[in-house]
C-alpha cells in the first residue's frame, strides 16, 4: 500500500480543509495517508512513498517554515513522487489561478531549492469575521484595491472544489516506477 504524507502550512485553516478533502480522495483510491503540519515533517517524511504540501499566502508570501522545510529536505522530496499547491486569494481571479499565472507560485519556483512534480493553485478565503482589527484592516484595504469582497460582516470562499478533487485525483493516481 501506498504511504502519502500531506503536509499543510496555514494561516486561518482553509489550507488544512483542502489537504483534508485531498486526504479523502487519495484513501478513497487505495493509499494510506497521514496528514501533519509542515512543523511535523521531520519524523514522517522518510516512511512517505508520496509527498504532498500545501501553503497558504498571507500579505503576499508563504510562511518560512515551508522554504526552510523545501532547504531541509530538497533531496529526500526528489526521490518521492512529490506536489505542492499555493492557496490564495489571488487566484479566484481567473487570469491567476494556474501555476503558470499565480505570481506566488512563480515566486514559490524562483525562491525554493525544492521543484516539485505537480504544481496546484488553489482560492482561498476571507473570513473578516474571524480576523483580529489589524488584519480585518489590512486585508479589507488590499480587497479594496484588487476589488474583492469588503464587507467586513461576510466570510467568503472561493475555492473551487472540483478543482481540487480533480488535483487530488491526479496525484493520487501517479504511482512509483
Amino acid at each position: 500500500m501506498t504511504h502519502t504524507l500531506i503536509l499543510y502550512s496555514t494561516v486561518d485553516g482553509q489550507t488544512r480543509k483542502i489537504c483534508e478533502r485531498i486526504k479523502a480522495r487519495c484513501e478513497a483510491a487505495g493509499e494510506q495517508v497521514t496528514m501533519a503540519d509542515i512543523a511535523e515533517a521531520d519524523v514522517l517524511l522518510a516512511a512517505a512513498d508520496k509527498v504532498l504540501v500545501g501553503a497558504s499566502i498571507r500579505y503576499g508570501k508563504h510562511r518560512p517554515t515551508l522554504f526552510e522545510f523545501a532547504a531541509r529536505h530538497g533531496a529526500a522530496l526528489g526521490s518521492k513522487i512529490n506536489g505542492f499547491f499555493t492557496v490564495n486569494v489571488v487566484a479566484r481571479k481567473s487570469e491567476k489561478n494556474t501555476p503558470e499565472t499565480n505570481p506566488y507560485m512563480q515566486k514559490f519556483l524562483q525562491l525554493s531549492q525544492w521543484q516539485p512534480q505537480q504544481l496546484g493553485v488553489f482560492a482561498g478565503k476571507i473570513d473578516y469575521p474571524r480576523y483580529g482589527l489589524f488584519d480585518r484592516t489590512m486585508i479589507r484595504f488590499i480587497m479594496w484595491i484588487t476589488k474583492g469582497p469588503t464587507d467586513i460582516k461576510g466570510t467568503f470562499e472561493f475555492t473551487d472544489w472540483d478543482k481540487v478533487d480533480d488535483f487530488a485525483d491526479t496525484f493520487a493516481a501517479r504511482k512509483a516506477p
